[in-house]
């Protein structure tokens, strides 16, 4: 992985209410103090990593496109879009980044319609349970699968 790889991260609907929306499942902590803990491990991981969150399918999408040729990988909690988009699914494989998928919450473990991800088919791996945490460690995954698949030369 060269120095200062640059990952974007990218929360779908409902994420900006994240501290006030049901804390017995997704936690008390809000998206921007995430976003703030993101940007100090990727200085500690030898990375940069812009954050950005939507509740519009379409946005993310795009997002996902732009990324090509300016960002090195995608962390992603598509929210419930995990369980209904084609489209992320088809930007994630159209644009080739390797992609870690995050939820906070143990998605398996919820409701039936949660346990099926029409994202998760397209991305290196998946993060969920872990709360806030779950952020971190696809952070720490995307950047370790950089490094261990970068051209060796």
């Amino acid at each position: 992985m060269p120095d200062d790889s640059k990952i974007l991260c990218i929360s779908g609907p409902n994420l900006q209410l994240l501290g006030k929306r049901e804390p017995a499942i997704y936690g008390s902590e809000t998206l921007a103090s995430i976003h703030r803990r993101m940007v100090d491990r990727a200085g500690q991981l030898g990375a940069r990593i812009e954050a950005r969150q939507s509740n519009h399918e379409g946005e993310i999408v795009t997002w996902i496109c732009d990324a090509l040729g300016e960002f090195d990988g995608l962390v992603l909690n598509p929210g419930a879009y995990s369980h209904t988009s084609y489209a992320i699914h088809d930007a994630i494989k159209a644009v080739g980044l390797p992609c870690v998928e995050v939820h906070l919450s143990h998605i398996d473990g919820r409701e039936k319609f949660r346990r099926q991800s029409h994202v998760a088919p397209a991305c290196v791996g998946r993060v969920s349970g872990f709360g806030a945490e779950s952020y971190m460690l696809g952070l720490d995954g995307i950047v370790g699968y950089l490094r261990a698949h970068e051209p060796r030369g």
